[in-house]
């Protein structure tokens, strides 16, 4: 028996070891777990935190990318980071667009702030490889710093970036548009500088197309038609990068989409699927305070059909009517209101706002017309900024209301003595008719912008714009215009075709930026400056269609201005846009 009770007794003190070694096991286990499960939220804790404050970097990157858009530039005073000042603890906040702004980031908050390159700004040539590849740029230098803390506020992680936002400006395009862009030349043509279109991309036409700079597009390229399922003949021709190399003709005759497996041949001088960037809209041309060409506008001038009979005014910046400036303007004679241009496309006769060029320029120049200080050579913005608008009732909607410029060949005074202008832009929100030769003489830095841009040579007459082509009493003269021009083109479309093609209307391809209403058969049109596209037309809706009654084509001769490559010589206040290039990230670990 007392055997059995030793035995007895050893079982249960081993059962009693056992259950304690489990109980210990037991509790490691618990506390591993605890351990590996605090470990794991602190791992997740600061992850959360590491992509709050990245997403506060990019955050403030973006308002610094914004303020350039709006043709700003970014302005304020950084906190003070020199020890023992802490950025963004009690009144060290800096201010303006570098000020430390909090975000708030699911639940946590990530404060950042922005620190500016001494350096600022740079000119810079984009190197050869890269995007936009040989372009002039502005670039300015940017560090922003995030840091991010939990609810607790415990912090987690602390990031930097140094960025460089880079100002590309439009007009060093031969051809940039913020939709489809179709160039199919009927005539053997060249575009000697860089095409880009935040769209699709078409190319064709009957005849050899030469394209010399590098081409990039939003969307994808296409070998053929928009409006047709068609893969017209005539190769185009791609620069590669020293040499020209033809885009074969499509397999089927059909519309064909070109993947950028098929573009890499090209090294680099064709580049498709990219982000597209983000150039100014039609708001920048409005006739309204804020819109920036309104208000950084040297003179503006406004035909205002809402009274009777119709006024021509010289307007403040915040519309209000300048009675001193009027009165001059008047005075000179070199402004007019005429309703006898009438336009087929349109179908309608065109209320129009008439400028003198070069009378203008001679009144300016005899006068305070610019105001106090301002001459014929401010250099402002780069020269003179013109805004030439038409307020009506019609004025925010489709109308038949106008602008025409003329005696412009050459953008001078012809008073003895006085300033050379550097450059000029004219704008307006309506459409624009430039008549007869423009800047052909001693040519300038020089814009046109407009809903439209239409274009009358000299040998056009009012009183015969009714008549039919086959009448012989709308026949065109050569006609040279030197200029940037920048308007509103319609859209192709309205059946969707196999190829993802829009069939239907056509709206007459790149060169249709400039609307003519004349018989140019035996005539050419020359222009060397950039054709820009960036929004359909707001103010006229009548659609294109080739030939009779409306006009008949020129042998065109349009190419872009290499002088453009020299930022000396873009327009005043030339439009650009906007992108980041991201030099340097870095994360602090020892937090």
């Amino acid at each position: 028996m007392r055997q059995l009770r030793d035995e007895r007794g050893f079982a249960l003190v081993m059962v009693m070891l056992l259950v304690a070694v489990l109980a210990s096991l037991l509790a490691g286990y618990f506390l591993l777990t605890k351990i590996d499960l605090t470990t794991t939220r602190s791992s997740l804790d600061g992850t959360r935190g590491f992509y709050a404050a990245e997403a506060g970097l990019n955050l403030r990157a973006q308002l610094v990318r914004d303020e350039f858009v709006g043709f700003a530039r970014p302005d304020g005073t950084s906190p003070e980071s020199e020890l023992p000042s802490v950025p963004c603890v009690d009144a060290n906040l800096g201010a303006g667009d570098f000020r430390c702004v909090d975000y708030t980031i699911e639940d946590r908050t990530a404060t950042t702030y922005v620190q500016e390159d001494a350096g600022n700004p740079s000119a810079m040539v984009i190197p050869r490889g890269e995007l936009f590849q040989n372009l002039a740029a502005q670039e300015f230098g940017y560090v922003v710093y995030s840091q991010a803390k939990n609810p607790a506020e415990h912090l987690e992680a602390v990031v930097e970036m140094r960025f460089h936002s880079r100002l590309v400006p439009v007009f060093q395009f031969a051809a940039f548009y913020d939709k489809d862009l179709e160039i199919l030349p009927k005539e053997a043509s060249t575009l000697s500088g860089p095409v880009h279109t935040n769209g699709d991309l078409y190319l064709g036409g009957g005849n050899k197309l030469d394209l010399l700079a590098q081409v990039t597009a939003a969307g994808t390229m296409y070998r053929g038609r928009k409006d047709d399922d068609d893969c017209t003949s005539g190769d185009p021709r791609v620069m590669d990068p020293g040499v020209l190399k033809e885009i074969p003709t499509c397999p089927d005759d059909g519309t064909t989409p070109m993947s950028q497996a098929d573009l890499d041949a090209w090294d680099g001088m064709i580049r498709t699927g990219l982000t597209a960037v983000t150039p100014p809209g039609a708001a920048m041309i409005e006739r309204a305070a804020g819109a920036v060409f309104w208000d950084r506008a040297d003179l503006r001038v406004v035909l205002n059909l809402n009274v009777v009979p119709a006024a021509i005014e010289v307007r403040n910046a915040d519309g209000g009517v300048n009675g001193g400036l009027t009165a001059t303007l008047d005075g000179c004679g070199v402004t007019d209101h005429t309703t006898t241009m009438w336009n087929f496309r349109e179908g309608a006769w065109m209320s129009m706002l008439e400028v003198n060029l070069q009378g203008l320029f001679d009144c300016i120049n005899g006068t305070a017309l610019l105001g106090a200080g301002k001459e014929l050579d401010d250099t402002t913005d780069g020269g003179l900024i013109l805004y030439l608008g038409v307020d009506g009732p019609l004025s925010g909607v489709p109308n038949n209301y106008g602008v025409r410029i003329q005696n412009g060949a050459e953008l001078t005074s012809t008073e003895l003595g006085a300033p050379p202008i550097a450059g000029l832009t004219v704008v307006t929100d309506q459409a624009m008719y430039i008549l007869g030769d423009y800047n052909s003489v001693l040519k300038k830095p020089a814009a046109v912008l407009g809903d439209t841009i239409n274009v009358l040579s000299s040998a056009w007459l009012d009183a015969n714009s009714d008549k039919a082509i086959a009448l012989g009493l709308r026949n065109a003269a050569n006609t040279t215009i030197n200029a940037a021009l920048l308007g509103g083109t319609d859209t192709t479309g309205g059946i969707e075709g196999a190829a993802g093609q829009g069939l239907g209307m056509y709206n007459g391809g790149l060169y249709h930026v400039i609307r003519l209403h004349e018989h140019w058969n035996g005539r050419t049109l020359t222009l060397r400056g950039s054709l820009v596209s960036l929004h359909a037309p707001l103010h006229v809706d009548g659609a294109w269609l080739p030939g009779a009654p409306q006009y008949t084509e020129p042998a065109y001769d349009l190419d872009y201005d290499a002088d453009l490559d020299d930022t000396a010589n873009l327009p005043p206040l030339t439009p650009r846009f906007v992108y980041l290039e991201q030099e340097m990230f870095v994360r602090q670990f020892d937090l």
